[in-house]
C-alpha cells in the first residue's frame, strides 16, 4: 500500500519539519546604544542600554535578563517602561580608568516538547571610553 507508506515517511519526518520551522526566520539583534564616548562622572556611575529584537517564536518573552558584563562581573538590567525590547542600568567604573570593555548578556528561555529550555547570548565586545572634563 503505497499510503501506508507515504504516512510512515510522514510521520518520520514530521519532527524535522517542524524543528525547521522553529529555527526559520530566528534571528536576533543587538544593538549597543550606549555612547563610544563620555565625559567622566562625579560619581563614578555610566548610564548602559541596549536594543535586543528576537524573532525565534518558542522564545518566552518573560524569561528575558539583560546584563552588563565587565571582566566576569554581570550588572543586572532593567527594561525600560516605555520601549519594550529595551534595557538599562548604571555600572561604576572606578576613577582611574579611562576605557572599560564590556559585553551585553541575555538569559532567557525557550519552548520546547516537553518543557521549557534556558539559553544564553553574549553581544560582540564594545569599550566605553572616558574622557576628562
Amino acid at each position: 500500500m503505497p499510503y501506508s507508506g507515504f504516512m510512515r515517511n510522514f510521520a518520520k519526518l514530521l519532527p524535522l519539519g517542524l524543528s525547521m520551522l522553529f529555527l526559520a526566520g530566528c534571528s536576533t539583534t543587538i544593538t549597543n546604544m550606549t555612547p563610544s564616548q563620555t565625559q567622566r562622572t562625579t560619581t563614578g556611575l555610566y548610564p548602559f542600554s541596549v536594543a535586543w529584537d528576537c524573532s525565534q517564536q518558542s522564545l518566552v518573552k518573560d524569561s528575558i535578563q539583560a546584563y552588563v558584563l565587565v571582566g566576569t562581573n554581570l550588572y543586572p538590567m532593567q527594561r525600560t517602561p516605555l520601549v519594550r525590547e529595551r534595557w538599562e542600568t548604571v555600572v561604576p567604573v572606578p576613577a582611574d580608568k579611562d576605557i572599560l570593555n564590556y559585553q551585553y548578556k541575555f538569559d532567557y528561555q525557550y519552548l520546547t516538547i516537553p518543557n521549557r529550555k534556558s539559553n544564553s547570548l553574549l553581544s560582540n565586545p564594545y569599550q566605553l571610553r572616558i574622557l576628562e572634563k
